[in-house]
């Protein structure tokens, strides 16, 4: 059975707060009176629980974190980031997901009220101005992953779209692709920054650029999305997907489709996950380094809890062409 602070108390014939004071080094308990109940503590090996320590300290050493998904890889791989850093200083990790909407932004909002984490990091947090500002007031430190707005206290660490983007499209415009069908996530600001980097080289070269908003970032939405344009005549001969998955869907629609690529059409994704690798052919793709932006964060979230300031321009971490024989 574990041993519980009550336990200890009775041993040494003192109070529940005595011995939480000796654990705290709190300096209000006379040599005599710590140093048995140290010997207690020693001798029935009590370890204090994680609540104890945070009634204690006001701490409770976790970190929550809001997500879009879990079906993400990109997502998944910040995380595994997020949580590497986190481990090595001793903290855990709250996990919660806004695909259910408002709902799914009441639940942690109400963890934020009942204070069950010391911080937060938020993943591509919806266009809610109203909520963030909620959060902001609460006085829980922030830090925002692929997210630019402009909010007073939100440390941010984000991968240039735009130049990852732009890259995509010059890349397809050097193989004389002129027709381009964009599958766009659309509702953060960084899909907004994918569009406009995209869309300024095509324009720049005087072509325009079919777009199209997914339901999901996943590889279903990516093939329905891309074989409902093939159905309905559109022309293009290159597809650039805001994310891996429905790039892989695009694969998939073409090939059903009998279109060969990248001969027939060439195919760009973004986040090169690995599941870019495995693809057929291997995906193009820009590459942001999901678990290099985690690790930034976390690191942001603890400097601050340790006393220092966010930074406050966002950090920004460079994107990379990585070019396979998808286009």
């Amino acid at each position: 059975m574990r041993v519980t602070i009550a336990d200890v108390a009775r041993r040494a014939r003192v109070s529940k707060a005595t011995v939480s004071r000796v654990l705290n080094n709190r300096g209000e308990v006379d040599a005599a009176t710590a140093i048995r109940v140290r010997e207690v503590i020693a001798a029935t090996g009590y370890t204090p629980s994680a609540g104890a320590v945070g009634l204690a300290t006001g701490r409770t050493r976790t970190i929550g974190i809001l997500v879009p998904d879990l079906a993400s890889p990109w997502t998944a791989a910040v995380l595994q980031g997020v949580a590497d850093v986190l481990e090595e200083h001793g903290y855990g990790l709250l996990v919660s997901t806004t695909h259910r909407g408002p709902d799914a932004l009441t639940r942690f909002a109400r963890r934020v009220s009942g204070k069950s984490f010391d911080a937060s990091l938020l993943v591509e947090p919806p266009d809610q101005p109203s909520y963030l500002a909620e959060l902001h007031a609460s006085g829980l430190p922030i830090a925002v992953v692929d997210d630019r707005r402009e909010h007073p206290g939100f440390a941010c660490v984000v991968a240039d779209h735009r130049a990852g983007a732009g890259a995509a499209a010059r890349h397809l415009l050097a193989a004389g692709r002129t027709r381009p069908l964009v599958l766009a996530t659309g509702g953060t600001r960084c899909a907004r920054e994918r569009d406009a980097g995209f869309a300024e080289a095509f324009t720049a070269a005087g072509h325009r650029v079919t777009h199209r908003v997914l339901p999901a970032a996943t590889r279903e939405s990516g093939a329905t999305t891309t074989a409902d344009a093939l159905a309905a005549g559109a022309t293009f001969d290159s597809v650039f997907a805001h994310a891996d998955l429905p790039a892989l869907g695009a694969l998939d629609a073409l090939r059903a489709a009998g279109r060969r690529v990248p001969e027939d059409v060439a195919v760009v994704g973004f986040d090169d996950s690995d599941l870019a690798t495995h693809a057929d052919p291997p995906l193009t793709t820009v590459r942001r380094p999901a678990r290099s932006v985690g690790e930034a964060a976390a690191r942001m979230l603890l400097a601050n809890l340790e006393g220092n300031p966010f930074p406050t321009d966002p950090v920004v971490v460079p994107t990379e062409l990585v070019v396979r024989t998808s286009a």
